[in-house]
């Protein structure tokens, strides 16, 4: 029998990458949708086949974490040897927006995702997203044994599903892990993040649909990563003989305008030309600087990250030209395509 993973946030970008890799694997993909009136599965449909297929082996499910008996429901019908729980309110300064709606999806959904497999009563394992922001204003390198300090809505939601993750292995036995991932980008990065909307209008004024760029800090340090490499690293989390938690990061520090000068540079730009400053994109408690030390995951999971921030730059500038050439069109599978072969040992 093939492995079954249920995946929360399936339709986002690790959703996505995640459950390419897993099929590519053969696994048999359960993944959480929510219901909506416009479709919301674009990063997906490339891997979608008709349930009535014989051959089908992703399945979509309507559910929110918002509802702890469906997750029950579900759990108890899908029985999966593996549950990772992508979902969540994940920008950071919306989350100064929104805090309750932040507090209820990123922090309390993860319990209830939690307790769902406890009540079902299933053998599984269970990866939870954490976040580099847990550190926050605590100075890099930060790694496991790094103090938490979050600086905002999200990363303190956060800092709850990481502990209540812990409890749960502590208190029940479950495998549970969290995956502090540092910041990990890709073409399918939604459009509000600040790389992808760097990369996305770097597309558009060079083709000369836009004239400016409005960003807020441009000095905030990051350890940006490759999206792909990355759910590689959470899969692998769930492969080892005993439950823990790691750090997954490039080791290296990029400011902003380090990526605006790489992504612009790539179209022959120079982005003081674009960019304007819009103070609504400020954080009111900023995050000066995260760069992750993954030595950890390197030894127990031979995870080894290849792709770093200028080539990153390099590859989501030339996704998003590809896709403002396509625009219209089916596009996502064609320009963000990813060869999984390497990873499937």
């Amino acid at each position: 029998m093939a492995k079954r993973a249920f995946i929360t946030g399936i339709t986002g970008q690790d959703g996505s990458y995640l459950a390419e890799f897993l099929l590519a694997k053969g696994y048999e993909v359960h993944g959480l949708i929510r219901r909506a009136s416009t479709f919301n599965t674009a990063r997906i449909d490339h891997l979608f086949v008709d349930p009535h297929d014989a051959d089908a082996r992703l399945f979509l499910h309507y559910g929110d974490l918002s509802d702890g008996a469906r997750l029950v429901t579900l759990l108890a019908e899908i029985r999966p040897d593996e549950v990772y729980n992508l979902a969540a309110q994940s920008h950071v300064r919306v989350s100064f927006d929104e805090p309750e709606h932040t507090a209820d999806t990123t922090g309390t959904g993860t319990i209830r995702l939690l307790e769902a497999v406890r009540l079902a009563g299933i053998e599984t394992r269970f990866y939870q997203a954490s976040s580099s922001e847990l550190y926050g204003s605590t100075p890099p390198p930060q790694n496991e044994s790094t103090p938490f300090h979050p600086r905002s809505p999200y990363a303190a939601a956060k800092l709850y599903s990481f502990w209540i993750t812990r409890n749960y292995r502590e208190a029940y036995g479950l495998f549970a892990v969290n995956g502090i991932l540092f910041n990990h980008e890709s073409p399918r990065r939604g459009e509000t993040f600040v790389t992808r909307k760097i990369t996305r209008a770097v597309a558009r004024i060079k083709a000369g649909v836009q004239s400016e760029l409005y960003l807020g800090n441009l000095d905030a340090v990051r350890d940006w990563g490759y999206a792909p490499e990355y759910v590689v690293g959470m899969w692998r989390m769930l492969q080892v003989d005993r439950p823990d938690d790691y750090v997954l990061a490039t080791g290296a520090g990029y400011t902003i305008r380090d990526f605006l000068d790489i992504a612009f540079g790539h179209a022959d730009l120079d982005w003081n030309d674009y960019v304007r400053f819009d103070e609504r994109y400020l954080r009111p408690s900023e995050v000066d600087a995260l760069i992750g030390q993954s030595a950890k995951a390197q030894d127990a999971l031979d995870w080894q990250p290849s792709v770093k921030a200028p080539e990153l730059a390099r590859i989501m500038v030339d996704a998003d030209i590809a896709a403002l050439e396509h625009e219209g069109t089916h596009w996502i599978d064609e320009v963000t395509s990813v060869t999984w072969e390497g990873a499937l040992a």
